[in-house]
């Protein structure tokens, strides 16, 4: 039996030991504290907040214009398209059309429905095509409250007429809830953990301390909502780095209590070295996540500020769950961490210094040999496949999801084609022009004039002043759609061109949704670098902290960069290009959504640097064991290569999952970062990263004010012994 050693001493180690001995107190504890946080998180949590404008952008101080001026014309609105085959006169056709109406307008929802029978602006010129605005008469209104408008809509089309209704609340009552997504990847997450570790008991623990922690941080999150808002889609984000994450840090935990127990330690000894080593890796992996994520801040938007401390407020529960639940499990467990297990050939007892023969080496342990012989050409490969995946990242455009890349079969796609085909493409994409007045009498017929005589103008309506006569505006149809980029174009045309020499144009601001996803669009690409610039630097404190290296620092930020980059290119290629588009679930060609690349950077960069960690302590350990780097690389990769091929599935398992889902922004987030994990894992982990260790040689463990460990004189006698046999 071993004894503990002086690493075994410490904070860490006495909460290790504490939460073993106690662990019917810390079960329940946890137990009453995450039911609680539901009750309370869940019962009476912030509503999310989806509103992006804001700030100092011209679209958003055009929004701040009309909403203190014109507020009758604030609050969301449904739009109906109609098509009729045989034109909207047509009496059969005009019978189904204000049977409809009537409906809509009988909703206890919805405010005075125009009929386009009534307004003949509302009908198309050659009268098969017609539309209505609904205003929502509940600014509150929930969606449960709107689906059943947008299916009697739907119901009421036929080969005839066909009815659309688009609108924010229509998108948004017509989207399916997440659905099976978080289930199939906790049970691809299970089968995963079953066959790395052979046993139930033990692929249970990973997964029963990831979910309780998940829920009270889920719970919590919907709290802090009530300081700093996010958008509807914080909760399933969280949901799946937390699931991720909770799973990985215990799988880190539990294999290396496992190792320790095959190592003779009893259950309470090789808890505590599980905690003070794999644990400690597990805090300060946490730690840069949460930094990582808190990089978001940078980007100077509200609705980010609350995305990073939402999803880092999860990450922490799962750290803090690793540290201190798992030991309370594993104190139940003891030696029945094995039972139930898959029939297996006997393994060899190992100890913590034994060296396999060359017959016995691991497989791991040989493709790092091979690694290691050639390492400039496999350094140079790696590198290179990485740039080519990134390449399309230069190309990469922003935007925010409408109507126009939703799935076919929804009545918002419907109203939007029926109005781009009988009103053009950028009746979905208005322009709306605000500007201060001085009296009722303001005259913006030169500015109109100069707008309507823009290339990429469809028409443009007249200008209207308020009824206080202190603010004036009017709208612009481009005859491009939402997403085009000849409509990003086009508003920069205006703002930069138009109105300035336009007589009386200079005070006249753009705004309009589409306006305000340009604007969103461009302060975060320009924002971005700063934000990569922060993580990267903090990240690379806090690594040089804990391996005690510099050049290991720099080389974890390289390759994290070019993993993501890679990634990048990928989500650039299937959603913005088009490639396999529809088999992974995307309607069409789109941009990136805005949100996505801000969010996926501080994710991927803290995972990636989760992998770095663990496998770096490991080759630290033997470095310091032998002061030969090859040998340390060597081994660090064959003792971490199964469970970081394990973490990496089960992340690239529960991040592949969001495809499942409705949400066409998450699924990208989600595709970005399976491939993302998928490349470290492998390119970067099993290629890059041993080979230039094995460039830099000693220069590895570099750092200003100390030098570089030597072994002591058994660890050189073995070390001499090894390469003799």
């Amino acid at each position: 039996m071993r004894t503990e050693t002086s690493d075994t001493d410490g904070a860490l180690a006495g909460l290790a030991r504490f939460c073993y001995r106690r662990r019917r107190l810390v079960l329940l504890t946890w137990i009453v504290g995450v039911i609680a946080a539901v009750l309370v998180g869940f019962g009476y949590g912030a509503a999310p907040d989806n509103n992006f404008t804001g700030g100092d952008a011209e679209s958003a101080k055009a929004q701040q214009l009309l909403e203190q001026h014109f507020p009758e014309q604030q609050g969301d609105t449904l739009t109906l398209a109609i098509k009729a085959e045989k034109g909207v006169d047509d009496p059969a056709a005009r019978q189904k059309i204000e049977k409809v109406l009537a409906e809509l307008a009988d909703s206890p929802v919805t405010g005075p429905v125009i009929s386009p029978y009534q307004d003949k602006s509302l009908v198309a010129e050659d009268r098969r095509f017609a539309r209505t605005t609904i205003p929502l008469s509940d600014k509150e209104a929930e969606k449960t409250e709107v689906k059943p408008l947008v299916d009697m809509v739907k119901d009421a089309s036929d080969g005839s007429v066909t009815f659309g209704l688009g609108g924010y609340m229509a998108e948004k009552a017509e989207t399916p809830p997440q659905g099976p997504a978080e289930s199939v990847g906790i049970l691809a997450a299970a089968v995963i953990l079953f066959i790395a570790f052979g046993s139930l008991v033990a692929m249970g623990l990973p997964i029963v301390t990831a979910l309780l922690a998940i829920a009270g941080g889920l719970a919590l999150m919907k709290l802090v909502g009530h300081v700093v808002p996010a958008p509807d889609f914080t909760l399933v984000f969280g949901a799946m780095i937390g699931l991720g994450v909770g799973i990985d840090y215990a799988l880190f935990i539990v294999t290396r209590y496992k190792d320790s127990l095959q190592d003779g330690d009893d259950p309470e000894s090789a808890t505590v070295k599980a905690i003070t080593t794999a644990g400690h890796a597990v805090l300060f992996a946490g730690t840069t996540v949460v930094i990582a994520l808190l990089g978001l801040v940078v980007m100077g938007q509200r609705l980010m500020t609350g995305v990073a401390v939402a999803t880092s407020v999860i990450v922490l529960v799962t750290m803090i769950a690793a540290v201190t639940l798992l030991p309370a499990f594993l104190g139940f467990t003891g030696h029945k961490i094995n039972s139930l297990r898959l029939p297996r050939r006997t393994s060899r007892p190992r100890g913590a210094d034994s060296v396999p023969s060359r017959e016995r080496r691991t497989p791991a342990e040989r493709w790092a040999g091979v690694v290691q012989r050639k390492p400039l050409v496999a350094a140079l490969l790696a590198g290179a496949s990485l740039l080519v995946l990134a390449a399309p990242t230069l190309s990469m455009r922003l935007s925010q999801p409408d109507a126009s890349v939703q799935p076919h079969d929804r009545s918002s796609y419907t109203s939007y084609k029926t109005l781009s085909e009988g009103f053009g493409p950028g009746y979905g994409a208005p322009l709306i022009f605000a500007t201060e007045a001085d009296s009722m009498d303001a005259d913006l017929r030169p500015v109109v004039e100069a707008v309507r005589n823009t290339d990429g103008i469809a028409y443009v309506t007249p200008p209207r002043v308020s009824e206080d006569g202190q603010a004036a505006t009017f709208a612009a149809f481009p005859t491009t759609g939402y997403q085009d980029e000849a409509t990003a174009n086009l508003v920069h045309k205006l703002r930069d061109d138009v109105l300035p020499n336009a007589p009386g144009g200079q005070p006249v601001l753009v705004g309009g949704p589409n306006a305000a996803t340009i604007d969103l669009a461009e302060e975060s690409g320009a924002r971005l670098p700063l934000m990569i610039a922060v993580v990267i630097a903090i990240s690379m404190v806090l690594l040089i902290a804990l391996v005690r290296s510099v050049a290991i620092a720099l080389q974890a930020a390289v390759v994290n960069l070019l993993s993501i980059g890679a990634a990048y290119g990928v989500i650039v290629a299937v959603v913005q290009w088009g490639w396999f588009g529809p088999a992974l679930g995307f309607p069409t060609a789109m941009p990136v959504t805005t949100w996505v690349p801000m969010m996926m950077f501080p994710v991927l960069f803290g995972l990636s640097m989760d992998y770095q960690v663990f496998l770096i302590s490991r080759v630290r350990e033997e470095y310091e064991r032998t002061g030969d780097t090859r040998t340390a690389v060597a081994r660090g990769l064959a003792r971490t290569a199964k469970v970081i091929t394990a973490a990496a599935a089960i992340m690239i398992a529960v991040f592949t999952t969001s495809l499942l889902g409705p949400d066409i922004a998450v699924k990208q987030g989600g595709l970005g970062m399976a491939v993302a994990v998928l490349i470290d894992a492998t390119i970067v982990r099993m290629i890059l990263v041993p080979a230039v260790m094995e460039l830099c040689g000693k220069a590895n463990w570099w750092m200003p004010t100390r030098r570089a460990s030597k072994p002591t004189p058994a660890a050189q006698a073995k070390l001499e012994e090894q390469a003799r046999t």
